[in-house]
């Protein structure tokens, strides 16, 4: 899991976070584009993306919250999966390597360090 604050809102991170995973790779894909706006203003997206990883022969998620319920947006990346075998899902680095992509994605729009 990785958090940044972003300069953005959040619909505008969405966007560069949708076109940076999508444009990753071939296999990976958006299967959840949630959002929400509470009454204050203040606007949630959940973002979840699945790739495939011929490394490790397996899938791997990504799930991106995005947020300014309290002023500044925050983003959140977790990733998981890219394990192998049915008794032991080893994560082989693709569910870390995949949360990267999104805090990747937003670099140069942080505000202070994380």
């Amino acid at each position: 899991m990785d958090n940044i604050t972003v300069s953005l809102s959040p619909p505008e991170a969405a966007e560069i976070v949708k076109d940076y995973v999508l444009k990753s790779g071939l296999s990976a894909e958006c299967v959840c584009d949630y959002r929400s706006e509470a009454q204050n203003g203040g606007q949630m997206i959940l973002l979840v993306f699945e790739k495939y990883f011929m490394r490790t022969s397996s899938r791997a998620s990504l799930s991106v919250a995005l947020e300014n319920l309290q002023g500044q947006t925050r983003v959140c990346s977790v990733g998981s999966g890219g394990g192998k075998g049915a008794l032991f899902g080893f994560d082989w680095g693709a569910g870390e390597d995949f949360a990267y992509t999104a805090i990747n994605a937003l670099k140069r729009y942080e505000l202070g360090p994380r």
